[in-house]
């Protein structure tokens, strides 16, 4: 009996993003439901009544929630094909340091960044420079945050390659110009299907923060 799969998802997310990603990378087969965020379907409520929240992978009726430990859930049940994690401790061990560092660091200041009045930009605009910083720096010259290999630290960053047109637009500094390793391991990740048909177009994305911002009342 084949293996009955179905994301729950929204269309910007980074997070769902990251499982799309994975599931391409392992080559399973999938049903995608968008969910509406301001309307809830009954079976997100169901299947994730703790947060309530998008990405939730439902692997034959059984719901799995968290981005990363929907992506570590699916490298181990589909190990044979196309591992995402290293397999030594250590380097296992980095690679969640990583992007954990990633989620509390450039999802957190990269949304303040993106969502804040002029006047009060200034220090998450900081704290996501020098995450940028630092990001590049753990880059350096390889060709993936691994290495040699695509794997579970760049499908965790990759997503948010959504967002840096935002980042720059709103943050007024350049990606290109201030982080050209960051730049250039983009653009190699955006070479394998996998990424470049799982993730939302910079230009939607910029112009839904634009809705929010009018939304919320931080632009006129």
């Amino acid at each position: 009996m084949a293996d009955e799969v179905v994301l729950l998802d929204f269309w910007l997310s980074p997070f769902g993003m990251r499982i799309r990603i994975a599931l391409a990378e392992k080559g399973i087969k999938y049903e995608d439901k968008e969910e509406n965020l301001e309307d809830k379907s009954p079976l997100l409520l169901k299947m994730n009544p703790v947060h309530k929240k998008i990405p939730v992978l439902i692997h034959n009726g059984k719901p799995i929630c968290e981005s990363l430990v929907i992506v570590q859930y699916i490298d181990e049940v589909w190990k044979e094909t196309s591992p995402l994690l290293p397999s030594d401790p250590y380097h296992r061990a980095q690679a969640k340091f990583w992007a954990d560092f990633i989620d509390k660091k450039i999802f957190d200041y990269g949304w303040k960044t993106c969502m804040s009045k002029e006047e009060e930009i200034e220090a998450p605009k900081k704290e996501l420079i020098e995450s940028l910083k630092v990001s590049e720096g753990e880059i350096g010259e390889k060709p993936y945050f691994g290495g040699e290999k695509f794997g579970y630290v760049d499908l965790s960053f990759i997503p948010f390659y959504t967002w840096f047109y935002s980042f720059e637009t709103f943050g007024k500094f350049s990606m290109e110009a201030d982080f050209p390793k960051l730049t250039a391991w983009a653009e190699r990740c955006l070479q394998k299907e996998s990424v470049s048909n799982s993730l939302a177009d910079q230009q939607k994305v910029y112009h839904f923060y634009g809705h929010l911002r009018k939304k919320y009342g931080i632009d006129e």
